[in-house]
């Protein structure tokens, strides 16, 4: 089973830069795609960005230009780099995987979700 810990997020003043880092460990034979969400306050929860295996990338219309995701197989991280940070930027971001037991079934992890607030 994967455990994945997300980490970096805090309160930054608008046109700031945060980066996010999604850590997994475990059990598991492979992580597949990563994607992030977010949820605001009183919103329903929308992908942000996501990377696949081989690294290809996928990003909401809200984020591109200003959000780049990364990651680091060696490692088991995944890096979510946020620049030029807006007010609407504000929520609760979660990395959530695709993953590949070493049974050979396939499996999803939710990480438990960092905060950032974006404000003057």
């Amino acid at each position: 089973q994967v455990q994945l810990v997300e980490s970096g997020g805090d309160l930054v003043q608008p046109g700031g830069s945060l980066r996010l880092s999604c850590a997994a460990s475990g059990r598991f034979a492979s992580i597949n795609t990563v994607t992030w969400y977010r949820q605001a306050p009183g919103k329903e929860r929308e992908l942000v960005a996501s990377i696949t295996s081989a690294g290809s990338t996928n990003y909401a219309d809200a984020v591109k230009g200003r959000f780049t995701i990364s990651r680091d197989n060696a490692k088991n991280t995944v890096a979510l780099q946020m620049n030029s940070l807006k007010p609407e930027d504000t929520a609760v971001y979660s990395c959530y995987a695709d993953y590949l037991r070493r049974d050979g079934y396939g499996a999803r992890a939710w990480g438990q979700g960092t905060q950032v607030t974006v404000s003057s």
